[in-house]
């Protein structure tokens, strides 16, 4: 089963004083057809094999090592396209990514929305399912689950609008440990995150871990977030364009 991640935003001692800790940066690998995609603003038919100086491939697990050049990274957000598509999941890949050395963390936006599949996710290893709005036809499996340290919530919001039963979004003790606020409108667009969004699930979500998705440019954004209380961030553009580099990452603490 796959365990939360202590607490990433806030204050820890060290030698006597108080010191903030780093935001934590989770790459994101888009899935589908078997490639990594670019993803841009949620419009997923338009979205193409990944071009990245990090990989010469679009095979995930070779993405994948290529972005811990940048940083060692120990989780990857996981969007299998398809699935959440109602097409053939990308096992294979997912297996693939699962068989690294030292294997991360997958956090995996399957399209999860019947318990059986739940519970099969939550059994596998090293494995954190999401439980993405857009997917669920009612609040009734994140009732079941919601304690359960392995689920993570996703409250997706497109360009119209939040996507999903609006129970989720207005009643926060349904809500998990890990709660991501997902703006798809944002996503590739360089377009800077969704502070105002944030900051409100951020005071709804209490003592909640909330994390960001959508629009994270560069390390003015990540202290931006950091600052808000946001416990991690989603990336993927910004790691690839070099606007997130190495050196950057490793200062950051990611």
């Amino acid at each position: 089963m796959c365990f939360s991640f202590s607490t990433l935003s806030g204050f820890h001692r060290r030698n006597g004083r108080a010191a903030e800790r780093a935001l934590r940066i989770i790459p994101v690998l888009d899935l589908k057809g078997g490639e990594v995609v670019r993803a841009e603003k949620g419009q997923r038919d338009s979205y193409r094999p990944i071009m990245t100086p990090l990989s010469v491939s679009t095979d995930a697990v070779s993405v994948a090592i290529g972005l811990r050049t940048l940083f060692p990274f120990r989780a990857f957000y996981i969007a299998d396209l398809d699935a959440i598509e109602g097409r053939a999941p990308n096992a294979e890949a997912i297996a693939g990514l699962c068989a690294m050395p030292d294997a991360p963390e997958l956090w995996v936006d399957a399209g999860i929305a019947d318990a059986d599949t739940l519970a099969a996710a939550l059994a596998g290893p090293s494995l954190c399912p999401v439980l993405g709005s857009e997917s669920q036809r009612d609040d009734s499996l994140l009732k079941r689950f919601r304690d359960h340290p392995g689920i993570i919530l996703s409250l997706d919001f497109f360009g119209d609008g939040f996507r999903g039963p609006t129970s989720l979004l207005e009643n926060p003790d349904l809500w998990p440990e890990r709660v991501i606020v997902m703006t798809l409108a944002k996503v590739g667009a360089a377009a800077g995150p969704d502070f105002a969004r944030l900051g409100e699930i951020k005071q709804k979500a209490g003592q909640r871990q909330v994390i960001a998705a959508g629009g994270v440019r560069d390390e003015t954004d990540i202290r931006a977030l950091s600052s808000l209380g946001i416990a991690a961030a989603l990336v993927a553009t910004s790691l690839h364009d070099g606007t997130l580099a190495a050196g950057q990452l490793a200062s950051l603490g990611s």
